[in-house]
């Protein structure tokens, strides 16, 4: 079994190490675009071109399917992509974890980029999903840079930043794009700090983030019956393939600085 993933860069990490948890022994492609990054600021026919390039450089290695594990490549490049590759190569989207997050019924905060934080699409996914619910849009800008770059003084000043903008009595927040999920316990941290200096005594808050429901997903697409989510990798003999705007690469070094970069460093077969 072969899975691929794409992203314009290393938001792929956290949906890779889930299909790595979930199958062990599946080879992993990781086609991502460091030379067009970021992909937010850019026109939907651009990141749809740019998307494209990177599915084809995936789809080279004949994967059995292929996880766009990017919220914005997900809003402008979807159907595209599917139209230049299905059926015979199944194309499995990300969707913000907007649903299961109002399925409580309490207020919510979804986190996003500021081109996703208000667009047409997240507002449609509110109003499919949460219109029950008290829902506060957060941009975090230049959070998925940070994260990107490793820049752990901007991830910081960003998270920090959208916590203060994140009403204290939110309990469930949606992280709306894959690279924050990277930094889920920094962000979890920063919201607990906040909710402390307002209103001491509240319950926990709760991410939710998308790699896992995407990983199963992908496996159920090609007939394969996922496990449960487990805490850690474990040993497998999977290949690790990894293309930087189609070159064939070892792991970016950023990659390094998350637990799930380093998790997929340990697949022994790479190449």
């Amino acid at each position: 079994m072969k899975i691929a993933l794409m992203d314009s860069g290393i938001g792929l990490l956290a949906a890779a190490a889930e299909v790595r948890r979930l199958r062990p022994d599946a080879d992993l492609v990781l086609s991502s675009d460091p030379d067009s990054m970021p992909w937010g600021p850019r026109t939907p026919q651009d990141v749809t071109d740019r998307a494209l390039a990177v599915a084809r450089a995936a789809a080279d290695h004949r994967p059995d399917a292929l996880i766009v594990a990017c919220n914005t490549a997900s809003v402008h490049a979807l159907p595209a992509l599917r139209a230049a590759l299905e059926p015979g190569l199944p194309v499995i989207g990300t969707v913000p974890a907007i649903k299961p997050a109002a399925a409580a019924g309490g207020p919510v905060a979804i986190w996003a980029t500021p081109a996703t934080t208000g667009s047409p699409y997240q507002r449609g996914l509110i109003r499919e999903f949460a219109s029950a619910a008290a829902v506060t849009e957060v941009p975090c800008p230049g959070l998925a840079d940070a994260v990107q770059h490793a820049d752990e003084a901007a991830i910081d000043r960003a998270v920090a930043a959208a916590a203060a903008l994140t009403p204290r009595d939110v309990r469930a927040v949606v992280l709306g794009c894959t690279h924050y999920e990277l930094v889920a316990e920094r962000i979890r941290t920063a919201l607990m700090a906040v909710a402390a200096d307002r209103a001491p005594g509240l319950p926990p808050v709760v991410l939710h983030g998308s790699a896992w429901a995407v990983a199963a997903q992908a496996l159920r697409r090609i007939g394969d019956r996922p496990a449960p989510p487990t805490p850690a990798a474990l040993p497998g003999g999977g290949r690790l393939t990894v293309l930087l705007s189609g070159r064939e690469s070892a792991l970016p070094t950023t990659a390094l600085a998350y637990a799930e970069g380093r998790e997929l460093a340990a697949i022994t077969h790479v190449g």
